[in-house]
């Protein structure tokens, strides 16, 4: 017999797990996005700028993504305030995972990022997910 407890356990794991999913798909979105975006400002301005803009257009992105379609809240201005945080404290991590990676063990630069990515991936869903839920 499957208790009321196994149960709401049960859904609260599908809920994740369909977030989890969701965030991937944003996240490859998104990247597409700002990678799109980033190639078509590069006519008219400096890759740094190109990239800058592209990156907080990205942001921007991600949250009403992640508001609307992974977690499937409304989007509020406490969150979008801290949703950029998420980003920044992302981007440092990263950083450093990716110098980490290279000048201490040695990974090929090319592979690095992969590394960088996949220990940050897990890090930004719960931030993110925290952010927006706690709006």
């Amino acid at each position: 017999m499957i208790s009321a407890a196994d149960d709401k356990s049960t859904s609260a794991r599908r809920q994740v797990t369909a977030e989890v999913l969701r965030f991937v798909i944003v996240g490859g979105i998104n990247t597409a996005t700002t990678y799109v975006l980033y190639l078509v400002l590069l006519r008219w301005t400096r890759y740094e700028v190109a990239y800058g803009l592209a990156y907080v257009v990205g942001i921007v992105v991600a949250y009403a993504l992640s508001t609307t379609f992974v977690f499937r809240r409304a989007m509020r201005a406490r969150s979008a305030a801290r949703f950029p945080l998420v980003y920044a404290l992302q981007f440092f991590i990263s950083f450093a995972i990716l110098r980490i990676a290279v000048q201490t063990f040695g990974v090929p630069h090319w592979l690095a990022l992969g590394v960088s990515i996949a220990v940050t991936m897990p890090i930004t869903f719960v931030l993110s997910r925290i952010v927006v839920r706690s709006a």
